[in-house]
C-alpha cells in the first residue's frame, strides 16, 4: 500500500513539476515578448527582405480590385519604394506589412481619412499600455509559411466544393453498423469491422484534400481569435474597430463552430487525445463533412475575411508609423489645399533613406527645371519630392519641418531600362512612360510628375526638340512638373515656363566636393571631364576633350576627328620605348 501511495505521490510531483515548468516557460516567453516590443519601439527595423518575400507581401494590393488613382509600378520602382516600405514596416502581425504596403500604394485625397490615421497614430504613441496589449493580440496572427495571409485564404476561391452526401453515407454506415453490432453481436461484428475498414481505406484516399487546406483554415481561425481578444481588451478608443470586427466575425460564426474537428489533429501536436480523434475521423469521416462546410462558408465570406485582414493590418500599420516617427530626426504633419492650382511648399526636406542627409527647401507653383553636374544630387532631390508627396497622403507624415501642398497624384519617369521580354528599346520604354503621364494630365485632379533626363534614349537634336515640347505641354494649372536635365539648352528654351534651379559642386585639385544644396538659377559649372582626369584617364584624352568643348562654345561647331588624335599617344609610346632601350 505504501508503494502505491509513494508511486501516486511521485506521479503527482512529476505532473506538478511539469506544470510548473510549463508555467515558468510561458511566463518567461511573455516577459521576453514584452521586452522585445518595448525595445523595438522608436527604432528603425533591421530585418532584411528577399525579393520573393516582398512579392508575397504585395499580393494584398496586387490581386484585389482597385478604385481611383494608385501608385503604378513604374513610379514605385523609380522611387525605390520597396526600401521605404522596409524601413516603415515594424508590424508584429503577418497582416500588418500587407496592409501597410497597400496603404503606401493608394494615396488619400480626403482630409477625413488622413485625420483618422493621425488620431490612431497619436493614440498609440501616447498610450503604451494599450499599444502593447494590442500588439500582443496582433502577434498571434502568424505568417502561414512562405506565403502571405491573403494568399493563404485566397486559395478558397479556386476550390470546387464537393457534395457531402458521400461522407454522410460513411457517417451513417458507421453508426448503423455499430447499433447492429450491439443488437446482434454475432453477425453484427463482421459487418461493423467491414464498414470500419472500408471507411478507413476511403478516408486515407481523400485525407490529403484536408491537409493541403489546414494552413488556410488556421489563418482564418487566428483572425477570429484576434477579434475575440481585441473585444476583451475593452479599449474605448478602438470601439469603432471592435464593432467592425464583430460584424465580420458574425458572418464567419458557422465556419468557427466545430472547426476543431478539422484542425486539431495529432500530427499538429494533439497528443493522445488527438490520436483518438484521428481514429474517430477515419471511422466517421466527420472532419470531411465539416471541411466541406468550412470551405463553402469561407468562399461565401471572402469579403469578410479580407475585412479582418484589413482591420488588423490597419491597426498594426498605424502602430508602425507611430514608432517610425519616434525614430526620425524630425518630421511634420502635412497641410493640404483642397482645390486650386497644383503647388508645393516644403522646408528642410530630407530623404528618409539617406544617413546624414542634406535638407532643401522649395516653393513650386509651376514647372521646375533642375540642372547640375553628374552626382550633384539632382535625381535624389526629385525622388525626395515624390517620396514625401506619397508619404504625406498615405501615412500623414513628411520628413521635413513643414509641408504644404495640394492633393497630388504622383507619377515619375526616371529609372527606366530596356524591356528585354517584349523586345522594346530604352527609347520606346521611355516614350511610353512619358505618354502615361501626359494622358493622366488630361484627367481631373492635380498631378505631380517627376522626370529625370527627358528622352535620354535618343540623339541630341531630336531629344532637345521633343523634350522641350513635352515639358511645355506639361506646364498646366493642374500639373506640377519637376524635371532634371544635363541639356543646358532646355533651361533657355523653357525659361518662360519653368523656374530654373541647380546643384553645383566645388572642384579642387584632386577631388570634387558636392554640397547637395539646391540653388536658384541654371548651373554654371561642369565636372564630367574633370572626373575623367580624377579617376586616372590619359591626360591626352582629358586635354583634347577640354579643347573640343572650348572650341564648340566659341564656334557652335564640333570639329571632325582624324588620325592625328592618336599622334600624341604614339609619340609617348616611342619615347617610353627609347627610354627602356637606353636603360
Amino acid at each position: 500500500m505504501k508503494d502505491v501511495i509513494l508511486g501516486v505521490l511521485i506521479l503527482f510531483l512529476v505532473i506538478g513539476g511539469m506544470a510548473l515548468w510549463i508555467w515558468v516557460e510561458n511566463k518567461n516567453r511573455r516577459k521576453f515578448a514584452l521586452l522585445r516590443l518595448r525595445e523595438s519601439w522608436g527604432n528603425i527595423p533591421q530585418k532584411e527582405y528577399t525579393y520573393e518575400e516582398l512579392e508575397h507581401i504585395a499580393q494584398f494590393f496586387c490581386q484585389r480590385e482597385k478604385e481611383g488613382f494608385y501608385i503604378d509600378d513604374i513610379t514605385w520602382n523609380d522611387l525605390e519604394m520597396d526600401r521605404i516600405f522596409v524601413q516603415l514596416n515594424q508590424s508584429v502581425s503577418a497582416v500588418g506589412g500587407e496592409v501597410l504596403y497597400d496603404l503606401l500604394r493608394k494615396p488619400v485625397f480626403q482630409q477625413k481619412e488622413l485625420q483618422r490615421r493621425q488620431e490612431l497614430i497619436n493614440y498609440f504613441d501616447t498610450h503604451e499600455k494599450e499599444r502593447i496589449q494590442l500588439q500582443t493580440v496582433l502577434s498571434g496572427i502568424r505568417q502561414p509559411g512562405k506565403v502571405s495571409v491573403f494568399e493563404a485564404i485566397h486559395v478558397a476561391k479556386e476550390v470546387t466544393i464537393r457534395s457531402s452526401r458521400t461522407q454522410m453515407l460513411h457517417f451513417a454506415a458507421f453508426f448503423l453498423s455499430l447499433f447492429y453490432f450491439m443488437a446482434m453481436p454475432n453477425p453484427g461484428v463482421y459487418i461493423f469491422l467491414a464498414v470500419c475498414v472500408f471507411n478507413i481505406v476511403t478516408y486515407m484516399g481523400v485525407k490529403h484534400e484536408i491537409d493541403s487546406y489546414l494552413t488556410c483554415f488556421r489563418c482564418v481561425i487566428q483572425l477570429l481569435q484576434a477579434e475575440r481578444e481585441l473585444k476583451k481588451l475593452n479599449i474605448t478608443d478602438l470601439k469603432e474597430y471592435v464593432q467592425q470586427g464583430e460584424t465580420y466575425a458574425e458572418s464567419l460564426s458557422r465556419f468557427q463552430r466545430g472547426s476543431s474537428l478539422v484542425l486539431d489533429r495529432s500530427s499538429a501536436g494533439g497528443g493522445v487525445e488527438g490520436m483518438m480523434m484521428d481514429y474517430v475521423r477515419m471511422l466517421t469521416h466527420i472532419d470531411l463533412i465539416k471541411f466541406n462546410d468550412m470551405m463553402e462558408n469561407m468562399k461565401q465570406n471572402q469579403a469578410e475575411i479580407e475585412g479582418l485582414i484589413a482591420l488588423f493590418g490597419y491597426l498594426d500599420s498605424m502602430i508602425s508609423i507611430a514608432s517610425v516617427r519616434r525614430a526620425l530626426p524630425y518630421y511634420c504633419i502635412p497641410q493640404f489645399q483642397q482645390a486650386g492650382q497644383a503647388f508645393m511648399e516644403v522646408s528642410n526636406l530630407y530623404h528618409p533613406l539617406i544617413k546624414d542627409p542634406v535638407a532643401n527647401s522649395i516653393r513650386a507653383e509651376g514647372g521646375i527645371l533642375v540642372t547640375g553636374s553628374n552626382a550633384s544630387g539632382k535625381s535624389t532631390f526629385l525622388k525626395n519630392i515624390a517620396v514625401n508627396a506619397i508619404l504625406a497622403q498615405t501615412i500623414f507624415t513628411c520628413t521635413a519641418t513643414s509641408y504644404e501642398a495640394s492633393y497630388l497624384k504622383v507619377m515619375t519617369s526616371m529609372a527606366l531600362r530596356d524591356d528585354l521580354e517584349s523586345g522594346e528599346s530604352y527609347y520606346i520604354v521611355e516614350i511610353r512612360s512619358l505618354k502615361r503621364i501626359l494622358d493622366e494630365a488630361q484627367k481631373e485632379g492635380n498631378i505631380l510628375c517627376i522626370i529625370d533626363e527627358v528622352l535620354r534614349g535618343t540623339n541630341t537634336i531630336e531629344r532637345i526638340g521633343a523634350s522641350s515640347r513635352i515639358l511645355g505641354m506639361l506646364k498646366k494649372e493642374n500639373v506640377l512638373p519637376f524635371a532634371a536635365t544635363h541639356d543646358i539648352e532646355l533651361s533657355y528654351i523653357l525659361e518662360n515656363l519653368y523656374e530654373n534651379y541647380h546643384f553645383e559642386e566645388e572642384i579642387g585639385e584632386r577631388d570634387v566636393t558636392f554640397h547637395y544644396l539646391l540653388k536658384k538659377g541654371r548651373v554654371t559649372t561642369r565636372n564630367a571631364i574633370r572626373l575623367l582626369e580624377m579617376i586616372g584617364y590619359d591626360q591626352e584624352i582629358v586635354k583634347q576633350a577640354n579643347c573640343a568643348v572650348e572650341e564648340f562654345e566659341k564656334t557652335g561647331v564640333w570639329s571632325k576627328l582624324d588620325s592625328n588624335i592618336h599622334l600624341m599617344s604614339k609619340i609617348k609610346e616611342r619615347l617610353a620605348l627609347n627610354s627602356d632601350v637606353l636603360s
